[in-house]
């Protein structure tokens, strides 16, 4: 899998490379085949994962119950499904 991948139905699969307690939210750019993203919040309950959801809906103009966490919450590998985004996943990297 590359970094993203959209399904049949429209659903948006990221891969996503964590790095926890970061300066600010922000794309670092890749990381083998995940994206790799610096969040500013630390990796205590949860704050990172919400970060990151935050970030991720707000990037691809969605409301926070459309990006769900489907794998890697207590890990910096982590997998995300967006619904609903007419966004191209490569805008990130720009």
């Amino acid at each position: 899998m590359t970094w993203h991948r959209r399904n049949p139905g429209g659903v948006l699969t990221l891969a996503v490379h964590a790095q926890p307690g970061a300066k600010r939210t922000e794309v670092a750019g890749l990381h083998g085949d995940a994206i790799k993203i610096r969040v500013a919040a630390p990796a205590l309950e949860e704050r990172a994962n919400d970060a990151l959801i935050e970030f991720l809906a707000m990037r691809f103009r969605v409301v926070r119950r459309s990006v769900a966490l489907v794998a890697g919450a207590r890990s910096r590998e982590k997998r995300f499904e967006i619904a609903g985004s007419a966004v191209d996943p490569e805008i990130l990297l720009r």
